[in-house]
């Protein structure tokens, strides 16, 4: 079984002199010697260096107290996640699956083996608590593939124990300069050894500036691609909010082809709009009962003791829990299903291949301004209609189709910024602020027909479904509410996407 490790640390170059006394720095008040280690570490990737490209490592190590295959995951600088896993002479599975967005159908392969000697010191406080780790190793570096090669240096690592402050090892920082130290120039050994053994490989350059509507639509769909594969592993982990930014991300890459089709043609296209709109319906099945759980749970808190009767509490308790932990094990199924890694390599070879059409070679604003305004026009005869009908099913249908609509000008007007400005971003705005109101609506009409079910449900087993009809009762209310703020919205909506 897997665990997490937060690892906060930092890395600084070494020499002769080894580790300078830190006794006072905020608040040591003794280094203790823990005795020297060995470790030995073979690392994985790619061929084409694909996990450390995007700065991940994994590896497999023996030695130390954590022997084992560790996955280390970027999460800000210094800040890495690392999943750790039991030794074993072959990748578990759960590994495997954390880094399968990035490697696909391709080979892992041992590519580095580093050996360090580590020299083990423990900060510690008055009381004795441990502060922080630090580590003088010394690193022979062997390459394992081709060109080959060897390398050895010698560094300093500081790493935060467990729920310490950061600004500790600031004061670190501070000591060891004036002593002469300085941070590394490598994020990680394995990046030091790839530039002295052969040379770290890095993915064709993308940072020029968009010049034509072309590139602006390519840079915005882009972001969306890295997005999708740099958040699969938080997704798989359960980390709070990623189904949701994943869902978003399909969502604006979806967005990005069906609205600039004057710039990438349509017919090559439309496939891969296809998979990402199955892409997004599979991560709403996590992030809608997700968000029908909060809801309910949240109202059905907030109601007064005398109106939450009967086992309706466990009742929606239980509810959440079974469809939540199905629903995310329906989804990993869907990430490591064929069809999805598939939709990850179609994205892949529309960049490396765009097909652009005629428009994509022209100065962007006129281009890409024409098709925001496009979707703005559909827009608003979406929202125009919903407005003329009278509340019931068909207006809550023609609000939700609004919504959906609503939510694709706003993407289109994002990827439109760069080169439209302050009229984009207020039409970011608008739309963020219209969607927002859409979507509480959208959310009750889904609310009250899960409370219906569920009252069904305890009407069947003999309990009360009166708080079920109270939650309902206030869902209508809620709907009617935002119906009645919708023209209001929509007036501004309109006066800041003009401006």
């Amino acid at each position: 079984m897997a665990e997490t490790k937060r690892e906060i640390e930092r890395k600084y170059a070494s020499d002769d002199s080894g580790l300078p006394d830190l006794t006072g720095v905020g608040g040591v008040a003794a280094v203790l010697d823990k005795g020297l280690v060995e470790l030995d570490a073979t690392y994985y990737d790619t061929a084409d260096q694909r996990l450390a490209a995007a700065s991940l490592t994994l590896r497999r190590r023996t030695g130390g107290s954590d022997a084992g295959w560790h996955l280390k995951l970027p999460v800000a600088p210094g800040v890495r996640d690392e999943i750790r896993a039991p030794l074993s002479d072959t990748l578990p599975q759960e590994l495997a699956a954390l880094v399968r967005s990035r490697v696909r159908e391709a080979e892992l392969v041992p590519l580095v083996r580093l050996r360090s000697a580590r020299d083990v010191r423990h900060l510690v406080d008055a009381d004795g608590t441990l502060l922080a780790e630090a580590s003088v190793d010394a690193v022979t570096a062997e390459r394992l593939t081709a060109p080959g090669g060897t390398s050895q240096w010698t560094e300093i690592e500081i790493e935060l124990a467990d729920g310490g402050d950061p600004a500790f090892l600031d004061q670190v920082e501070k000591r060891l300069a004036r002593a002469g130290v300085r941070p590394s120039a490598s994020p990680s050994k394995l990046a030091r050894a790839l530039e002295h053994t052969g040379g770290l490989r890095r993915p064709p350059g993308t940072s020029a500036e968009p010049v034509t509507a072309g590139d602006h639509v390519l840079a915005y769909l882009r972001a969306q691609r890295d997005a999708l594969v740099a958040l699969d592993p938080a997704v798989r982990l359960g980390t709070p909010d990623t189904v949701h930014r994943m869902r978003v991300a399909t969502r604006r890459a979806r967005a990005t082809l069906r609205t600039f089709r004057t710039v990438l043609d349509r017919a090559a296209t439309e496939p891969l709009a296809a998979e990402l709109k199955w892409l997004a319906g599979e991560l709403g099945v996590d992030r809608d009962q997700e968000v029908l759980a909060e809801r309910l749970t949240t109202a059905l808190d907030a109601l007064p003791p005398g109106l939450a009767t009967g086992p309706a509490r466990e009742r929606l308790a239980s509810w959440a829990r079974a469809g939540g932990a199905g629903a995310h094990a329906h989804l990993a199924g869907v990430l490591d299903s064929p069809r999805h890694l598939a939709l990850l390599n179609t994205l892949d070879a529309l960049l490396a291949d765009p097909p652009l059409r005629k428009a994509a070679a022209r100065k962007p604003k006129k281009a890409l301004g024409k098709a925001v305004h496009k979707d703005l026009a559909k827009l608003t005869t979406l929202v125009e209609r919903a407005l003329a009908l009278p509340p019931g099913t068909e207006r809550d249908l023609a609000l939700h189709e609004a919504r959906k609509k609503a939510k694709r000008t706003r993407y289109a007007a994002e990827a439109a910024t760069p080169a439209l400005g302050a009229r984009a971003r207020g039409l970011t705005a608008a739309m963020k602020s219209l969607t927002t109101l859409l979507g509480d609506h959208q959310d009750s009409v889904m609310a009250r027909r899960t409370l219906r079910e569920l009252a069904a449900v305890a009407h069947a087993a003999g309990e009360s479904a009166f708080p079920y009809g109270v939650l309902y009762g206030r869902e209508e209310a809620r709907a009617a509410a935002a119906e009645a703020e919708l023209p209001k919205r929509w007036r501004k909506a309109a006066d800041r996407s003009s401006g």
